[in-house]
């Protein structure tokens, strides 16, 4: 006689993941380097039935992240936060949880940290006589303005360290509150000093309250990149991720919605799956597209080289196979026909003013 699966438990109202992941993987060494590295980890058990988000306040001794990875346009970056309580199930940047022995699943929702030293210790970093400016990238990992970032304000003094030294900086998010800082992006887009990136998922806001449940809707991220270019602030659009038989039908209308709203670039990047990631993602589709869960899978597997994830550079980023190819076919096709270039964002490093740390020498001067 066959056993019988076990039943699917209910989803949490307002969090993306339906469990915490219970892949027993709490050996960091363990697992092999490739190019999605910044990941990983296990679960600690059940959630309790009302999830409340918990805040660590942590104070690193460092904050710019350096990477030498050949298919990404920065080699730096500042992570705010880590988790991320907008619980978008496809977040790559789950398996990160597994550092701190905290499941990539509900906890990567739920138990957040915070960085309220950041900005100071930026300050030391760009102090320092041997730093060489470049593009800092804000937001590659956990978004920097997830809902915390009212309360703690660290996305909003680190763009203030930013104006003061004339420092370039990158932003990626999918939340309008992005527009909370709109004084500071504009005065440093008036010196070619930043671009935002806002993620659109879909349009459809009942797939994206079960996608991203605590992110912005839809709606509030068009606004906000209309209201961003209103200010001559470079926007750009990432469809990101595309989700095949969920989110794919879908790219023609954001392409045309973002370039009706502003967007000066448009960009698109297939689901990727990093370690943990997969099982909860089939988690998430059989509670809400159980009918679907095979197709979708069988469609990743093709783009991803018939795996479930593909963590070689550049291929990571684009996919491959006729897939993959039909997808960025109909992005460039849809950006044309609505007028949108392929923009490039050349920031200025030749405006760099060196900031004088409270207590150094410089002070003297």
């Amino acid at each position: 006689m066959d056993q019988e699966s076990p039943p699917l438990r209910p989803p949490q109202k307002g969090r993306g993941a339906v469990t915490n992941d219970d892949s027993k993987r709490f050996n960091l060494p363990s697992r092999q380097a490739d190019g999605d590295w910044l990941d990983e980890r296990e679960a600690l058990g059940d959630a309790p039935s009302k999830l409340r988000t918990q805040v660590t306040l942590e104070s690193p001794k460092s904050i710019l992240n350096f990477n030498k990875s050949p298919d990404i346009p920065f080699d730096r970056s500042i992570n705010a936060y880590r988790g991320c309580e907008h619980g978008c199930i496809y977040c790559f940047a789950r398996p990160t949880h597994a550092y701190h022995d905290l499941s990539p699943g509900l906890d990567f929702e739920t138990k957040l940290f915070a960085k309220p030293n950041a900005a100071q210790l930026l300050r030391e970093t760009l102090a320092k006589p041997s730093y060489q400016p470049a593009s800092i990238a804000i937001g590659t990992n956990t978004d920097p303005y997830q809902p915390i970032e009212k309360r703690y304000q660290i996305t909003r003094q680190i763009l203030e360290i930013m104006l003061e030294t004339r420092h370039p900086i990158g932003i990626t998010t999918k939340s309008n509150r992005v527009l909370d800082d709109i004084d500071i992006l504009a005065d440093l887009a008036a010196l070619n000093l930043t671009m935002v990136a806002i993620s659109v998922t879909s349009l459809d806001p009942k797939l994206a309250r079960i996608l991203e449940p605590r992110a912005p809707s839809p709606a509030k991220r068009l606004e906000a990149v209309a209201q961003l270019h209103a200010r001559n602030i470079p926007v750009h659009v990432n469809i990101a991720p595309t989700i095949p038989a969920i989110t794919d039908h879908e790219i023609e209308a954001i392409v045309e919605a973002a370039a009706r709203n502003g967007a000066q670039g448009i960009s698109v990047i297939p689901i990727r799956l990093p370690h943990e990631v997969a099982p909860i993602f089939e988690e998430w589709l059989e509670t809400h597209f159980p009918d679907r869960k095979d197709k979708v899978m069988s469609i990743i597997a093709s783009l991803r080289g018939g795996r479930k994830n593909d963590p070689d550079f550049f291929s990571r980023m684009r996919g491959q196979g006729p897939w993959a190819d039909l997808l960025h076919r109909r992005v460039s096709i849809a950006a044309r026909k609505n007028g949108v270039e392929k923009a490039r964002y050349a920031l200025r490093t030749d405006l760099f003013r060196r900031p004088i740390v409270e207590g150094s020498q410089m002070e003297l001067f």
